[in-house]
This record gives C-alpha cells, sequence and structure tokens, in this order.
C-alpha cells in the first residue's frame, strides 16, 4: 500500500474547490481566548450541521438549507446572514418536523460536539428498567456538548432544549462519540485521563470508567459496530477497547508523539491517527498493524527530532464514506485530501489556523474549523468507486482480518481484502 515517500511537490497537487463558508461575527472587545472551533460534526442522517463558534456557543444549522445558500448566494456567508435567511424559511414553513436553526448557550468554553441518534430496530446495551425521564422516540436526534468545566450537556437538536447535564469528569472535555447503533451509548475523553462511558436511555447513567491513559486523553472513535473503541492521548497513546467487556485489547505503538485524532474507515478494517509527529498513520486495528504512512513534512522528522516546532504537526483527521479517502488538517496552514491508494495527497486547500475537520455524511463535503470560530467548506475529490471495493468494504464490515486470512481464496483476493495491495 502507500508509503512515505521521499518528496512530493504539492504546488503540482490539484486544488479542492471551496463551497462557502460560515464566519463568526467578531467584536474589537471579544478575548482571541476561548473563540476556537475545536470540533465540527454533521448529524447521522445529514439533516444538520454543528460548530462552536466560540464563547460558549453552539450553532446549529439545518444543513441542506445551508448548502443550498451557499449555492445560490455565493461562496462567502457570514453566519449572521446565513442565519438570517434560514430563520425566515422556517418562518415561512408550516412543516412541524422541518428542520430549524438553534443557538444553544452552553454556559462553559465548548471543547468538543457529537451527534447521536436512536435507531429502536437495534438492540440497546442500556439496562432495562421500568421508569426513565426521557422517552427516546425512532426518530431522536441529540446533541452533546463537552465543556472546560468537565461538564457534559444533552441537547435535543430538534427544539434546541437542555435534557440531561452529566457531571463527573474532574477536567475539560476533550472529545466525545456515540455509539453508530443507535444505542446511544456516549463516550467521553478528558484531560483527567479517563474515558468515560454514558447510557442515555437510562437517563445518562455513568457505566463504566476506562482507564489506561497515562496522560490527557485528546480523542475517541467508536467502529462502526460499536465493539471496539479506540482512544488517543498524549505520550503517543493510541489504546483499543473492547465495548462487551470494557477492557483493552492492545496498545498500538508507532508514533513518535501526541496523538491528538483517530477515526475508523466506514468498514471498519482501518483506523487513521493523527500526531504531532507530523504523520497520519492507517492501521489495521485487528492485528495492529500500521499499513500506510501520510506525511506532512519532507524529509520525515526522526525520531528525536519529532517532537519539536515544526509547523507540521496534524490537528485533525477524517475518513471519507467511501473509505478510499482521508482529510488531515495541519499547522503548515493546509488540508490535504489523502487517498488510500497513492502515497502523496490527490487534492490540498489552503486553510490558516485549522483545528478540526469533518467529511459530511454523503462524503461530497468536507468542513474545518479555525481558532476564530469561523468553518469552511469544500468540495471533495470525486471517485467512483470500484465493484471490487465495494465487495471489500461489505466483506469487511462483517469479517476481521484473522478470518480473511483463513479464506480459501487465492492469496491475492486475500491480500486485496486485508487493504495490503
Amino acid at each position: 500500500m502507500a508509503s512515505f515517500p521521499p518528496s512530493v511537490n504539492e504546488k503540482l497537487i490539484a486544488r479542492s474547490r471551496p463551497i462557502g463558508e460560515l464566519l463568526a461575527p467578531a467584536s474589537p472587545f471579544d478575548k482571541k481566548c476561548g473563540r476556537e472551533n475545536w470540533t465540527v460534526a454533521f448529524a447521522p442522517d445529514g439533516s444538520y450541521f454543528a460548530w462552536s463558534q466560540g464563547h460558549r456557543i453552539v450553532k446549529l444549522v439545518p444543513w441542506t438549507q445551508c448548502f443550498n445558500n451557499f449555492l445560490l448566494h455565493s461562496t462567502k456567508n457570514v453566519a449572521n446572514s446565513v442565519n438570517a435567511r434560514l430563520s425566515r424559511q422556517n418562518s415561512d414553513s408550516g412543516q412541524k418536523n422541518k428542520p430549524c436553526e438553534h443557538i444553544i448557550d452552553c454556559g462553559d468554553i465548548v471543547w468538543s460536539l457529537a451527534f447521536g441518534s436512536s435507531v429502536p430496530e437495534k438492540q440497546s446495551r442500556c439496562v432495562n428498567i421500568e421508569w426513565h425521564r426521557f422517552k427516546f422516540g425512532q426518530d431522536q436526534l441529540l446533541l452533546a456538548t463537552g465543556l472546560n468545566n468537565g461538564r457534559i450537556k444533552i441537547w435535543d437538536v430538534y427544539t434546541g432544549k437542555l435534557l440531561l447535564n452529566l457531571m463527573d469528569h474532574t477536567e475539560l472535555v476533550r472529545d466525545l462519540t456515540f455509539a453508530p447503533d443507535g444505542s446511544l451509548i456516549l463516550v467521553s475523553a478528558s484531560r483527567d485521563k479517563t474515558l468515560r462511558v454514558w447510557d442515555l436511555k437510562d437517563d445518562g447513567n455513568m457505566m463504566k470508567v476506562l482507564r489506561g491513559h497515562q496522560n490527557w486523553v485528546y480523542g475517541c472513535a467508536f467502529s462502526p459496530d460499536s465493539s471496539i473503541l479506540c482512544s488517543v492521548g498524549a505520550s503517543k497513546a493510541v489504546f483499543l477497547w473492547d465495548m462487551d467487556k470494557y477492557s483493552m485489547i492492545r496498545k498500538l505503538e508507532g508514533h513518535h508523539n501526541d496523538v491528538v485524532a483517530c477515526e475508523f474507515s466506514p468498514d471498519g478494517a482501518l483506523l487513521a491517527t493523527a500526531s504531532y509527529d507530523t504523520r497520519v498513520y492507517v492501521w489495521d486495528p485487528h492485528i495492529g498493524v500500521i499499513l500506510m504512512e501520510f506525511g506532512h513534512l519532507f524529509p520525515a522528522p526522526t525520531p528525536i527530532f519529532a517532537g519539536g516546532a515544526n509547523d507540521r504537526w496534524v490537528r485533525s483527521v477524517s475518513f471519507s464514506h467511501d473509505g478510499l479517502h482521508i482529510a488531515s488538517l495541519a499547522d503548515d496552514k493546509m488540508v490535504r485530501f489523502w487517498s488510500i491508494e497513492e502515497d502523496y495527497p490527490v487534492q490540498v486547500a489552503p486553510l490558516n489556523n485549522g483545528l478540526c475537520c469533518a467529511f459530511s455524511t454523503d462524503g461530497s463535503v468536507l468542513a474545518a474549523g479555525t481558532h476564530d470560530g469561523s468553518v469552511y467548506f469544500w468540495a471533495t475529490p470525486k471517485h467512483v468507486s470500484s465493484l471490487q471495493h465495494l465487495c471489500r468494504m461489505a466483506i469487511r464490515r462483517v469479517m476481521p482480518t484473522s478470518q480473511v486470512r483463513n479464506l480459501p481464496v487465492p492469496s491475492k483476493v486475500v491480500e486485496f481484502l486485508s487493504y495490503l495491495t
């Protein structure tokens, strides 16, 4: 698969097409500290986009309307003017369930946010008790916000109302992730060196504390089948957890500096991690092997210099829903789109002071948040997946690497299914 190249001339790489931007309103009296947009997120069904524009405020915008505004007006949209248009559109509609924009004051600096959706046909992990304060229906959509004071607030996306206030972390909550199986199991990562598992269908009961990190925990992500959790943090830490037994599976070794972001591929066969060592690694999480390495500094820094201030620290990584493309955001004022079939970026885009990025639900747009609370959007690389790749994803969704290796098929097919070719 892709390997670390000796050099890359990024001036010859195609530029991504900007779609639009949502600029945070600036005030001459605003403090620069606290305006950071640490997280952006799209709802699982693609109905909403959420971001923190700083100073306690999270904005929820109906994504389809926002995207249409970008196409109809211009690529530059100040958040307030967009919100005004959205509000007028919502007020003109008589449909009760039509998505509405909400502005949420979380009461403290927001470090993380995540959408959670209930899927009643999937088996929930929650304890069966007879009474709950909240009866989550089939179309329930929640937003969790992690705050500077260690609290986690749960909001109803459709109404903007506060539902739960979860209090147990002793330091700020750096990341949040919901189990994709619709169980409304929430995991939080904190600077108090722990991960905590919450059951929102059981009124926000804290089910388990996962301990193992010796320093700050920066990020966490569920595998698509919700059986594995990856957590990353300071001191090069990448941990994999069994979410049925709440025990550690293995620790992945390879990074040379703090690991700050992680995400699984849609089929769960790959895991991407981003680090301050200027690299994005793509792992086989089932056997703990590095399959690909995407570098942001050429030549790559040696391990003894990997912790230095080299202006190439990778801040964020996101896996596209096609399972072929990865986006990374680094301190060198550049967003990169990678293909798992190439060892160099297939597209790049300029971005100053970027902090986070995420693909839209359909994978057609990438959103990136910045230090000043703004969000920028680009069109992602267009690619028609081959039938072979679609079949590979279908197989890997239900089959780990150990089972793939035992299939009675030619070795070349095994290598392809294992993402080795």
